[in-house]
């Protein structure tokens, strides 16, 4: 029996994870057309023979104008779920559960990759007009959107439902609803950018109608054996924005709606938040959501050592813990996280690489 909490499995539905060890999805800027490569074959595969119990692939857009650079990944055509295939199917291969985030970027779209300078790319240089909640940019330097409309808003529930039965088709075990960060659904979620008038504004309930309908379709394409869970920027980090306590009482309903979990990060509404990042930053958010709102949780954000991990299971602060950088620095931190904490039974370790351990 496995001695540490972290490498107990976890089971979603009637998923099974082999520990509680998540790889947070984390943008490449390396698609072409949406479609992933060689690049995310091997990148992802190996977080995959590194040990993790979960591997999520990055944030990828529903619709081509959701993206956020041109160089995002997406799964809007038919035509891209084979080289997904492929993705899933070598993270399942070597043991670890292959999941996916859907995402739309709204009024964050049709910027650069972060090394080209983050900001706007123009229609000439193969960018595009956004939509979003509203026609103001996110900031200077990023491009003006335009305002969607009630109809946009239910062609774009349907392109989120295309969009998951495509995800589900090439093979992803979970899939995540990206509410989080700024992009489109946070966007409507918060009272900093969301200034509209009808009933998509105003009252918290019609700030979360939107995600709660994208939830429910998101819910309904899934197949009932299979879990979902939601990303949400638990606090703004800004006075007036959204709160801890929003997102508990969101949680709660999207619990109703069969979210199975709640992926707990924070802030990106806005450039001049003052967000206080350090170690285990967030995960007072996680654990709030997991005690008020009833519903698993996962922490992240600065999670980088092993014992920090343990803590936040132990101490109930959540069920999972997902890991971002320290996964780009170290694709096999589950083998070193169970060296430190003492684990003899972990078998995660693949035959070939057994003479380095």
């Amino acid at each position: 029996m496995a001695l540490s909490k972290l490498f107990e499995p976890f089971t979603l539905r009637s998923v099974t994870l082999r520990n509680r060890i998540g790889v947070s999805p984390m943008c490449q800027y390396s698609c072409e057309d949406g479609y992933p490569n060689d690049w995310h074959f091997i990148h992802l595969g190996s977080r995959a023979i590194g040990g993790a119990g979960l591997v999520m692939v990055e944030a990828t857009a529903v619709t081509a104008e959701g993206r956020i650079s041109p160089a995002d990944a997406g799964i809007w055509k038919d035509e891209q779920i084979e080289a997904w295939s492929r993705i899933a199917g070598v993270i399942s291969q070597y043991g670890a559960v292959p999941a996916i985030q859907l995402a739309h970027a709204g009024w964050k779209a049709s910027t650069a990759a972060p090394w080209d300078g983050g900001l706007a790319v123009a229609p000439a240089k193969g960018g595009w007009h956004p939509v979003g909640v509203g026609s103001t940019p996110f900031t200077e330097g990023y491009p003006t959107p335009r305002q969607l409309t009630e109809s946009d808003i239910d062609t774009l529930c349907e392109d989120w439902q295309a969009a998951t039965k495509r995800a589900v088709a090439a093979g992803f075990k979970l899939i995540e609803m990206h509410a989080a960060h700024g992009y489109l659904t946070h966007s409507f979620l918060s009272p900093i950018s969301n200034q509209r008038t009808d009933q998509y504004g105003g009252s918290f309930e019609n700030r979360t109608r939107l995600a709660l309908r994208i939830a429910k379709v998101v819910r309904d394409a899934v197949p009932a054996e299979l879990p979902m869970s939601v990303r949400l920027s638990c606090t703004d980090w800004m006075e007036g924005g959204w709160t801890i306590h929003d997102s508990v009482k969101l949680s709660g309903l999207l619990r109703e709606l069969g979210v199975d979990l709640i992926d707990c990060s924070s802030g990106g509404i806005s450039p001049s938040a003052k967000i206080p990042v350090g170690p285990g930053y967030q995960t007072e958010f996680a654990g709030e959501i997991r005690r008020s709102a009833i519903i698993p949780t996962a922490a992240v954000g600065m999670i980088t050592e092993a014992h920090q991990a343990e803590t936040i299971l132990r101490t109930g602060q959540a069920d999972m813990v997902f890991l971002a950088r320290e996964m780009l620095r170290d694709p096999y931190w589950p083998r070193t996280a169970a060296h430190a904490l003492g684990e003899k039974e972990v078998n995660f370790t693949p035959v070939q690489y057994g003479r380095g351990w």
